[in-house]
């Protein structure tokens, strides 16, 4: 089975522009890539494919931004955040195997609500914080980010709620966001290898997505540099408050 036997190849160049944008929006932000790709492509493309069509460049992307400041660094991060790391994992596995069986929407709705409403004050002005929070809370949005990324492939909003409420600086928020997602992109890879999503007719797909992706991310990456704490947050928010909106959209228009 060749690629245009899945899609038109006017379809296939519009999804290598969407992993361009996808890209230079992670390198500015540190996310978004999956929600690009998955909301952007699935106008013109089956979800399942938009799905598969995401996995790989999600996994490389977050790779490079994982290893950025140096595997120490990613070490770290992984210590620090293991709790969340381990309940994500478990979910995320749950979430896809569940994949077939529960309406995405309404998962996507559940989430959806407390990201756009986190976002939107914290836009307005009202800067919402956890000083020191348990390992509870970090367990619980861990778990809720997991079971919504296995489901929909989509796990960032929560993680950057999460991080951003801990106003995490700015490098720490970039290296940290690349373990948790490549990590959890390698379950992805796992997971819907077991679920048929990833095969040997959409890998190829998948792979060549990579390259516009890693492309729009180099940019991206040059233009964070130049960005300070304070305007890096606000940006952060205004792509989590359009994540949030762009999952409530999706959970009643589909």
């Amino acid at each position: 089975m060749t690629l245009f036997s899945l899609l038109s190849p006017q379809d296939f160049l519009f999804a290598l522009l969407v992993a361009f944008a996808a890209g230079w929006i992670k390198g500015m932000v540190g996310f978004a890539m999956p929600m690009v790709l998955m909301s952007g492509m699935s106008i013109f493309l089956p979800p399942q494919l938009a799905l598969a069509g995401l996995i790989l460049p999600a996994l490389v992307t977050n790779v490079v931004q994982a290893l950025r400041g140096g595997l120490p660094a990613a070490v770290d991060a992984v210590r620090q955040f293991r709790v969340f790391l381990l309940t994500g994992l478990l979910f995320l596995l749950a979430g896809a195997m569940l994949v077939s069986l529960v309406p995405e929407t309404t998962f996507l709705f559940l989430i959806g609500i407390p990201v756009t409403f986190f976002a939107l004050i914290q836009v307005a002005g009202l800067k919402l914080t956890l000083s020191e929070p348990s390992r509870w809370i970090e367990a619980t949005i861990g778990a809720v980010a997991g079971f919504v990324g296995g489901i929909s492939g989509i796990w960032g909003p929560p993680t950057v709620l999460y991080l951003t409420a801990m106003n995490t600086p700015k490098d720490i928020q970039m290296r940290v966001q690349g373990v948790i997602y490549g990590l959890g992109a390698v379950a992805l890879v796992v997971a819907h290898l077991g679920s048929g999503i990833l095969r040997a007719e959409t890998v190829p797909f998948s792979a060549i997505l990579v390259v516009p992706a890693l492309a729009g991310m180099w940019i991206g990456l040059r233009l964070q540099a130049r960005i300070d704490q304070a305007r890096f947050r606000k940006i952060t928010l205004l792509v989590l408050l359009f994540g949030g909106l762009n999952l409530l959209r999706r959970a009643v228009f589909g």
